[in-house]
């Protein structure tokens, strides 16, 4: 069994019609707040999980440094992900694996960090890092439209270093911990299953970003292939429902985790 704890790394705002894409705003505003320029909060909760041989982590939320670059997004409260791993008494030098959902900025930016100095480092450098192949590959070659929720800082010297390993398919990483790769928002995104004490946990990143995207059709603007979106929410959902798992989103600033068996849909 995986013990486990959220680490929340800091919020943004997003605009509420790419993140509910064709759902009218009267009807995603019933789901999910927005202010009065139509933005929504999001959070970035990653998952530490520990047992008596592995310290993983799953995504690493935006970082710290370089935000001015992402001013439009308004971080507040951001944290390296390094420190929320010492509040949960674990030694960055001991988190053996970094699982990363994608390579977007607000997922794996805090896998590297910046001395006093400004130069850069990798943040967890005893960890293997693990990614989709068909994400890292286009994080070296992204369609114009995505291209800006990449940055060659956040990953580039982590699979520099050596530190990295590519997944072509579905597969077991640990006992107790398994791995899919799902399209639709972006190219082979990772989706983590594990086993805790109480049933089985899911942490599916933005296949389902939100509570309020648990509907098959809302989906976000930001997904480059929608229709494969929906199918990859809707084979998610079966696993969710036929395991009984509970849900950790990665995005959501309210709902930080559910039992789907509560949801009517």
């Amino acid at each position: 069994m995986w013990q486990y704890q959220v680490l929340k790394t800091g919020f943004f705002r997003a605009d509420g019609g790419a993140m509910f894409g064709m759902i009218p705003q009267r009807v995603w505003q019933r789901r999910y707040r927005a202010d009065a320029a139509n933005r929504c909060i999001l959070a970035m909760n990653c998952l530490l999980l520990w047992n008596d041989t592995r310290v993983i982590l799953l995504d690493t939320g935006v970082g710290t440094k370089d935000l001015g670059v992402l001013s439009s997004y308004h971080f507040r409260d951001t944290e390296d992900i390094a420190a929320g791993v010492r509040k949960a008494r674990f030694a960055p030098e001991q988190v053996t694996d970094v699982v990363l959902s994608h390579l977007h900025f607000d997922h794996c930016g805090g896998c590297t960090h910046k001395d006093r100095a400004g130069k850069l480092l990798v943040t967890f450098p005893q960890a293997m890092h693990w990614v989709g192949e068909s994400q890292f590959t286009n994080y070296l070659s992204p369609h114009t439209l995505e291209k800006s929720s990449y940055r060659p800082a956040d990953f580039m010297p982590v699979a520099e270093s050596g530190r990295m390993t590519l997944l072509r398919d579905d597969s077991e990483l640990y006992p107790g911990l398994r791995v899919s790769l799902h399209d639709g928002h972006t190219p082979g995104q990772i989706v983590v299953a594990f086993k805790a004490s109480a049933g089985t946990v899911v942490f599916p990143g933005d296949v389902i970003p939100t509570k309020a995207h648990w509907s098959g059709e809302w989906i976000s603007a930001y997904d480059t292939h929608p229709l494969e979106s929906f199918d990859a929410k809707a084979a998610l959902k079966q696993q969710l429902k036929k395991e009984n798992a509970a849900v950790v989103f990665y995005h959501d600033a309210y709902t930080e985790m559910y039992d789907p068996r509560l949801l009517k849909k």
